[in-house]
């Protein structure tokens, strides 16, 4: 999830500075060493100091803003400098066909035992060979249900009715703004042939006119203040509109939605793997899985972590409360290949369409 996924995973304000430091400190000593590198406030802040002070090896953040910054760190770098990266299913999958990440050895890894069975049968890595699912969840309609009557299409949003034009607005993240498209279209999310992307190109640029705003990181208080009435949202942004305004609603529309997955990878490049093996164990543990529900408000693929949340967490956010048979039943996002191109061309021209 990817040019502007940052915003959604810093709702929580938390910084791993802190921890980072004292882990420094802590592991001056110890001859182990991993970097990692992840989105900012995407994992306790204390996570690394608690890490180092458990198995003595010694852990550095480095924090990157998008799935692309990192990407293109990786590739220039052939992984150099790195050992444990979170990144978007599409990207692992890219880096895997790169040749740059390494296998996970799953006896090193027990954790691996408290994921959902449906999380170790995801289309981009079935088996979890390369890649240890983190968070995942659903792309939808975030709306003010004291406003409007709940969306039912992801035509009400690219075709609004006359009193929801201009209080609109979509995600410009490329693979969401066109998976909208895709999705109204009865469209496969992965699908670049030319008809097909020329079709979303047209309906996106007709879209335009009706748009409040592209919005990937403050419509859930564009739908706070009533600036807007509905917006396409990651699940868990719309749980930040509904923290402070309980008339927000979510709901997938009829067509469906993707199902994002977040996930950590070792880089075949990492002079430590087995240290690496270690920290991703540690992240599968039931108490991580437990921040990110409770903190990011994502649901989390960790079976026993959701098992030990607090209900009345799922109470306020109904959304956190989706099954993983419901969940695994949404295409996945996968990595484009030799379509990523054209893809990418697409977007620019509905970008800059007046």
């Amino acid at each position: 999830m990817t040019t502007s996924d940052a915003p959604r995973r810093t709702f929580a304000r938390l910084t791993a500075s802190t921890a980072c430091a004292l882990a420094l400190l802590a592991g001056a000593a110890h001859a182990d060493k991993i970097v990692i590198s992840n989105w900012d406030g995407y994992m306790p802040p204390d996570l690394l100091e608690k890490f180092t002070a458990e198995t003595g090896i010694e852990a550095e953040l480095s924090v990157h803003a998008t799935n692309e910054e990192i990407m293109g760190k990786v590739v220039a770098g052939g992984g150099k400098g790195y050992d444990v990266l979170f990144v978007s299913s599409p990207f692992a999958e890219a880096l895997h066909n790169l040749g740059l990440v390494a296998d996970i050895d799953h006896a090193k890894v027990p954790n691996v035992a408290n994921l959902y069975p449906e999380a170790t049968e995801l289309a981009h890595d079935p088996g979890n060979a390369y890649s240890m699912p983190y968070a995942w969840g659903t792309t939808g309609l975030c709306y003010r249900a004291d406003r409007m009557e709940e969306p039912t299409s992801w035509m009400d949003l690219l075709a609004p009715a006359d009193d929801l034009k201009g209080k609109v607005t979509m995600l410009s993240t490329d693979r969401w703004l066109m998976g909208a498209a895709a999705l109204a279209l009865g469209k496969s999310l992965n699908d670049t042939s030319t008809g097909t992307l020329t079709e979303e190109e047209e309906l996106l640029i007709k879209a335009k006119k009706d748009l409040l705003a592209y919005d990937d990181s403050t419509f859930y208080l564009k739908l706070v203040s009533g600036e807007a009435t509905m917006v396409q949202a990651w699940d868990g942004w719309c749980n930040y509109g509904i923290a402070e305004n309980a008339e927000i609603k979510y709901t997938i529309p009829k067509e469906g939605s993707d199902l994002w997955v977040d996930t950590i990878v070792i880089t075949k490049a990492s002079e430590n793997k087995d240290a690496a093996m270690k920290f991703v164990d540690y992240v599968l543990g039931q108490d991580t899985g437990v921040w990110v529900a409770s903190n990011i408000l994502y649901k989390t693929p960790n079976k026993a972590a959701m098992e030990a949340l607090d209900p009345a967490l799922i109470e306020s956010f109904p959304n956190m409360g989706m099954k993983p048979e419901e969940l695994i039943k949404y295409e996945q996002l996968r990595d484009l290949g030799k379509g990523q191109k054209e893809f990418a061309r697409t977007v620019t021209q509905i970008m800059a369409a007046q």
